[in-house]
């Protein structure tokens, strides 16, 4: 199956979410807001990827048989087609939906005359100073227009020479996306800026203004066996992606042919490449709108029911001690990620009879107090370890602010392996025990270091004090820091080493338990399944009668349900309120099966460029915790899409999976008896 159209069939799960009139109206607006952006990394990274492919010449054939220009305004017809299911989805449902409710999203021409005086004040004191009109002419070359921003192009005229001229004005990012013109009533910042563009060519007319949108490919790509300073050539590319070529422009449908034509001349863009679209363009901006609050407006039904994650560790007990006795399994964001993970790494700041942190950061927040804690206990004299993959696509420039900051604390940074992206999720604790021992205390995670998504995104993370899981996570970060090639490891399966062939052998073995007539199964959830191997694999263990069943958020290219391959396999797909991210793996069926949990996606890229950590997962109780879950997820009456043999994702409806977890409260407090 074509991963592209795979991708683009996960943001058409996206977008049911929003035209599905049972999920409350303001989370609606969200998945609008998230379709959008998702769709915008599509470009910029995928089909950015396609075009410098083909520009290359690499690339004579995609693995779904087409040349690389066939293959390009394929996937444009179909991101063109969801496109517009999307802006109809904003007019035609959400939209009077939202009016229902008395919020409204309108244009210029719908405002009273208070609203208008407000956007003259607004105008007049905080958006005119920011704008920049830029002309074209022969003294004034077309301007650079930067990727994703909004951009209005205007013609005016000078009375005096009947001389037309076209100017650029740019929609400043700095301010909000939707202007709020009187209570829950909203109007789009371009429409406030093009209903003043008098102010802008004073003594010109203005004969017409079209809303345009560029945009470019923003994937970078930095030759780390060249580079000396890795952290200095990223700088670098970074400052190059603002001027990479254009894989997409956005334009109004109203707009004139004239104007369409020199902005397509000027951007050097294909037909199939523009997309006319009712406004306003860029609706990733409606986050604005449901951020609205349910509390100021009294509208809490509008938004998914609140609730508070569970506390895995109970705020007076030592989490030291604790883990001495059992492992902990979290949850999240059904259990409570600052008070687990974040508190282990602050309490581990803290210990003065703590030696030693070492961690893992991939993408952290922006006030992260992981960050704070690995600084404070740097300048408390720990020795403190911080492997920073600071080439996180889109994350690169946070990043290297976080390693430089960490570096100025005394903290020593590293930036992994070469050639290899640190994607792993892992924190260390080495402590000095009253007996004078030293012991290890591990945190191995699917999910970023990161307190403000772990409570939107769904993540499983293993806190252990084992100590051959000491031993492993020590090896492990020995290899990410030094000159290490260790790859035997005990409880995990490490990338690029191990993983892989860890993960086919334990396919064969259960071809080979079911060809010998004993139990044999696979679950697995992972967010994409793309790797050729790994699929040809699960293909072989469905002809030798295997049953499997496989959890995919995202991509996947593995076809179920085909005779002769793949009737064996199921392939289901949960989204909703939280993003499922984990990634989890069972193997056998009946008394003692396999169960992993870790950071790796089944992708080659995954697999083999990046350095990625499964644990296996031994507690009994965690054991059955996971085998629920998925037991859960795979059951006909979980609300799920279904993928088909004919390439197709159903919806099938149920009980909501996410809510049924929520409502559980679970298990914690209960010893795990491993």
């Amino acid at each position: 199956m074509n991963r592209e159209e795979s991708w683009l069939q996960f943001n058409e799960r996206v977008l049911e979410l929003a035209e599905d009139p049972r999920t409350p109206l303001l989370e609606r607006v969200r998945f609008l807001a998230i379709f959008a952006s998702n769709l915008d990394e599509f470009f910029r990274v995928r089909v950015a990827g396609l075009k410098r492919r083909m520009a290359t010449g690499l690339l004579l054939r995609t693995k779904s048989g087409l040349k690389p220009r066939e293959e390009l305004a394929r996937i444009a017809g179909i991101a063109d087609g969801l496109a517009r299911r999307h802006d109809a989805c904003f007019h035609k449902l959400v939209g009077p939906d939202l009016a229902a409710e008395g919020i409204e999203i309108v244009r210029w021409d719908d405002l009273g005359r208070d609203e208008r005086t407000a956007m003259r004040k607004l105008f007049r004191e905080r958006i005119r100073p920011v704008l920049t009109p830029l002309a074209v002419d022969p003294a004034h070359p077309f301007p650079y227009i930067s990727g994703l921003s909004l951009n209005l192009a205007v013609t005016v005229r000078n009375p005096a020479t009947g001389n037309t001229v076209f100017a650029r004005v740019k929609v400043p990012s700095q301010l909000p996306r939707f202007v709020t013109a009187s209570r829950d009533r909203f109007v789009p910042l371009e429409d406030v800026i093009a209903a003043h563009l008098g102010q802008l060519f004073k003594g010109m007319e203005v004969v017409q203004h079209h809303v345009f949108r560029v945009t470019r490919n923003e994937d970078l790509d930095v030759d780390e066996d060249v580079t000396e300073n890795l952290m200095q050539a990223l700088e670098r590319e970074l400052l190059r992606r603002r001027f990479g070529p254009p894989v997409r422009l956005e334009v109004e449908d109203t707009i004139t042919d004239e104007v369409l034509e020199l902005l397509v001349e000027e951007l050097g863009v294909a037909e199939h490449e523009i997309y006319r679209l009712p406004g306003p363009l860029d609706l990733s901006g409606l986050h604005t709108i449901a951020d609205i609050g349910p509390a100021q407006n009294n509208r809490g039904e509008l938004y998914y029911r609140p609730f508070v994650p569970a506390e895995a560790v109970h705020a007076d007990d030592d989490i030291f001690a604790l883990l001495r006795e059992r492992d902990i399994l979290l949850h999240h964001p059904y259990d409570s990620f600052s008070t687990s993970v974040q508190r282990f790494i602050e309490q581990a700041a803290a210990d003065p009879d703590v030696l030693a942190i070492k961690q893992t950061l991939y993408r952290t927040s922006g006030d992260s107090p992981i960050v704070d804690a690995l600084i404070d206990a740097a300048e408390a004299g720990k020795q403190v370890v911080v492997v920073v993959e600071i080439k996180a696509r889109f994350d690169e420039h946070a990043n290297i602010s976080w390693a430089r900051k960490l570096e100025r604390a005394g903290c020593h940074v590293v930036y992994g392996v070469l050639g290899l992206k640190t994607h792993c999720k892992l924190a260390l604790v080495v402590r000095q025990e009253p007996s004078g021992e030293l012991r290890r205390y591990c945190h191995i995670g699917t999910g970023n270091y990161n307190p403000k998504t772990a409570r939107m995104y769904e993540d499983f993370g293993l806190l252990t004090a084992d100590p051959l899981m000491g031993e492993d996570v020590t090896d492990l970060f020995i290899h990410l820091t030094g000159y290490s090639n260790h790859s035997a490891y005990r409880r995990l399966l490490v990338a690029p080493h191990s993983m892989r062939q860890g993960l086919l052998g334990r396919i064969d073995r259960e071809i080979a338990h079911q060809n010998a007539g004993r139990p044999a199964r696979i679950r697995i959830k992972t967010n994409s399944l793309v790797d050729e191997p790994i699929i040809d694999a699960l293909y072989r263990a469905s002809q030798a009668g295997v049953r499997i069943d496989l959890f995919v958020r995202g991509i996947c290219t593995l076809r179920p349900g085909v005779p002769g391959l793949s009737e064996n396999i199921r392939v289901r797909s949960v989204l909703g309120r939280f993003l499922e991210h984990s990634r989890v793996f069972e193997f056998g069926l009946g008394r003692r099966p396999e169960y992993w949990i870790g950071s790796a996606d089944l992708m080659r890229r995954n697999l083999d460029r990046r350095v990625e950590a499964l644990v296996k997962v031994t507690g009994a109780q965690h054991r059955s915790y996971i085998a629920d879950l998925l037991d859960r997820a795979f059951s006909d009456g979980t609300d799920s899409w279904w993928l088909n043999a004919d390439g197709h994702w159903q919806r099938h409806r149920g009980e909501d999976l996410q809510h049924h977890l929520i409502g559980t409260r679970r298990w914690r407090t209960v010893d795990d008896g491993k």
